[in-house]
């Protein structure tokens, strides 16, 4: 069984074409718990609610917003290493936890602060410091810290005293610091879209990372979701997706992302140029999305039947959790919903 995720678009990444923007589908409160309800509505396990500095609204409190009203499912909360002071983080964390009866998760995210200027080996540094600082006062423990970057020597909050739970970690990125953080710090492995050949040795070699730490990891998997009844309307309707998405249109949306020069976003662009000339890497993995966003580049486009089935092939290789997504999200939510998620066995990590 896996997990089985939305994605709400807190980060102004929602559209009817991509490129294109209409102010109903602009990141608000409004749209966004729209977002959150449909999927908790139409049986996902999991929403992913993303953070970016200049994109959109904050994810911690459109969290602690949301919360009261989720019932079903937990709340994937992306934080951004660096943006907060930790102990303070830690206690706001453990209150939206306590909101949501012990459902929260959180996505470590290891982007540099707008402004900033970090090395990879300095600001993965700073996010293990981060995951270990967080998981020890979420714990309840007392956390004694002299790092690079890190130096603290302060008890537990209350709060996190007297409801001690550390939330699921799930934390993604291809470096070698990335790998090495993910061994050493996280609980879920995070992979955007790849063919499956490497997805196989990236899951080899994080399991081997891992072992030397005398840990063992859950792998996720981050794609788009282009289904439809018949294989040519799910074709069309990826086609029509980017058919309004100029070079100079997708540079400039790549470009805002703080992780564009990313490894993991280099790969992904890698990809994409190694696709035929209809943006297929492999059966039914499309690419062409990633001409209009940073990040997550690629979806399962086909009819049902097949999506299911490429999911199938990913859980045999040991993928554990799901977080999909669709243009426009609320709309594929709810069409996911109705012709995929029945067919498969899901339950929250």
């Amino acid at each position: 069984m896996s997990e089985i995720s939305w994605f709400s678009a807190l980060c102004d990444d929602d559209y009817e074409q991509l490129g294109v923007p209409q102010l109903n589908l602009r990141s608000s409160w409004e749209h966004c718990s729209d977002i959150v309800r449909t999927a908790q509505l139409g049986g996902f396990d999991n929403v992913l609610l993303p953070s970016g500095y200049d994109l959109g609204i904050d994810t911690l409190a459109f969290a602690s917003a949301i919360a009261p009203t989720i019932t079903t499912m937990k709340l994937l909360a992306a934080i951004r290493c660096g943006e907060m002071w930790v102990p303070q983080l830690a206690r706001q964390l453990a209150t939206i936890n306590q909101i949501l009866n012990g459902r929260l998760s959180i996505n470590i995210i290891s982007s540099e602060m707008p402004g900033e200027t970090l090395d990879g080996p300095s600001r993965y540094a700073r996010t293990l410091e981060t995951m270990t600082a967080l998981r020890t006062l979420l714990s309840g423990q007392r956390l004694d810290i002299d790092g690079e970057h890190l130096q603290l020597h302060v008890d537990a909050p209350r709060i996190c005293r007297d409801s001690p739970s550390a939330p699921p970690f799930y934390f993604g990125g291809l470096s070698n610091e990335a790998r090495d953080v993910a061994a050493a710090g996280a609980d879920v492995y995070l992979m955007w879209p790849d063919t499956e050949d490497v997805i196989a040795e990236t899951i080899t070699d994080l399991q081997t990372r891992a072992s030397s730490y005398g840990r063992t990891l859950k792998f996720g998997y981050r794609v788009h979701i282009v289904v439809r009844e018949t294989e040519d309307e799910a074709r069309n309707a990826a086609a029509h997706l980017i058919s309004a998405v100029d070079a100079a249109t997708g540079d400039a949306i790549r470009s805002r992302s703080l992780d564009s020069r990313s490894v993991g976003v280099r790969r992904q662009a890698e990809l994409r140029e190694s696709a035929g000339t209809d943006g297929f890497v492999e059966p039914h993995l499309w690419t062409g999305i990633g001409k209009a966003r940073s990040g997550c580049g690629a979806a399962i486009v086909g009819t049902p039947q097949q999506v299911i089935d490429k999911i199938h092939r990913y859980e045999a290789m040991g993928i554990e959790a799901f977080i999909f997504s669709g243009y426009p999200h609320k709309d594929e939510a709810q069409r996911f919903a109705d012709l995929v998620l029945p067919h498969l066995s899901h339950r929250p990590l």
